[in-house]
């Protein structure tokens, strides 16, 4: 299967390719400046050259520091203004490789090869990077679209379950965020009765990006329609950054779309017998089977740890927490909280509730 479409920005566009075994060819044509995800590198023969800047794939590796040391490399490495960086690998190295390409000499073209799920589904297309600052998740970034985009599904082969899963969740947020016909799709090509590994890769990713493509199109840079896509994140980037990024951004997400769930039916903003609602639930608590020692590590974290991290978002104002909460229908919105008492009390009933996590 083989399937191209183009995104389009206010500079012009870019190509999005679902192509299996297209790696090698493209790095063939492009292999003089390469970031890559070093496991990556280490794992797949056809991605190694001389000319590659290897990056641990860790959140702690996300940070300006890291940065400078990829700018200075590729000057090292002789790095022009009319040079294409090639970067291959999840979030972690696009969000530093992005940035970096983005003020290098004031800017110049990069080429995206993503190599996880999560990678593939949602971050590839829209152009944002997002570096942390200390524990405080993407303080940091710009928008810089890359000129291509190139999906390899054969790199899901490498992945681990719970990887796969982190892609899963940034796809049923995007399908959710759309359209109850978009998650009923979803649903539709994910059989959890058998391995994960026998998923068709290339419809999820298709399905999703797709999907996105109207979000990011419409709303280029995050004022409007797009914000709906932070569903998830303002709690998931909180238990992140709580549990010292021991809970992965993927998983963060699955279980923050749980807390947006909880904390809409406290405020009565729906019904919890909504079935849009209750389909989206029990597919991440399905999902979630798969996590190992998620428990164990969600009862670790202090409820006010992952509340100081929260009240810490940048999306919030000075008297309002802003969250993608549910709506009457089951649809998502943009909601306004007051920082009252009661809604403070609210939401760290919101993040205590996860220490229940396998009762719900």
């Amino acid at each position: 299967m083989s399937e191209k479409f183009k995104i389009k920005f206010s500079g012009g566009s870019y190509d999005v390719v679902i192509q299996g075994n297209s790696t090698t060819n493209i790095i063939k044509e492009r292999s003089d400046l390469m970031v890559v995800d070093k496991k990556v590198d280490k794992l797949w023969e056809n991605v190694q050259t001389n000319k590659s800047i290897k990056i641990e794939a860790l959140e702690t590796n996300k940070t300006l520091i890291k940065s400078i040391e990829v700018l200075n490399t590729l000057r090292e490495l002789g790095a022009t203004r009319d040079s294409v960086l090639l970067v291959i690998g999840g979030g972690v190295i696009q969000d530093i490789s992005t940035l970096c390409a983005s003020i290098y000499m004031r800017g110049i073209k990069w080429i995206y090869l993503p190599t996880t799920l999560l990678g593939m589904v949602d971050s590839c297309i829209g152009g944002k990077s997002s570096i942390n600052i200390e524990k405080h998740k993407n303080l940091v970034g710009n928008f810089y679209p890359p000129t291509q985009v190139i999906v390899d599904t054969n790199f899901c082969k490498t992945l681990t379950e719970e990887q796969i899963v982190e892609g899963l969740f940034e796809a049923i947020k995007i399908c959710y965020a759309d359209s109850e016909e978009k998650l009923d799709n979803y649903l539709n090509l994910i059989d959890l009765n058998k391995s994960l590994y026998f998923l068709d890769f290339n419809k999820i990713v298709s399905l999703s990006l797709l999907t996105k493509k109207h979000f990011v199109e419409e709303d280029e840079f995050d004022n409007n329609i797009r914000l709906l896509l932070n569903f998830g994140h303002t709690f998931g980037h909180a238990l992140e950054s709580a549990s010292s990024f021991e809970i992965r951004h993927g998983v963060a997400v699955g279980l923050g779309m749980l807390c947006a769930y909880s904390t809409s039916i406290s405020l009565g903003l729906m019904s919890d017998q909504n079935t849009r609602g209750l389909k989206l639930v029990a597919h991440i608590l399905s999902l979630l089977k798969s996590i190992p020692n998620l428990s164990s590590i969600v009862s670790k974290i202090e409820t006010q740890e992952a509340m100081k991290y929260f009240k810490g978002d940048k999306k919030h104002t000075d008297k309002q927490f802003v969250l993608i909460l549910f709506d009457k229908s089951g649809g998502l919105i943009r909601y306004k909280l007051d920082k009252s008492i009661k809604n403070r009390r609210i939401l760290v009933n919101t993040f205590e509730g996860l220490r229940n996590i396998n009762e719900i």
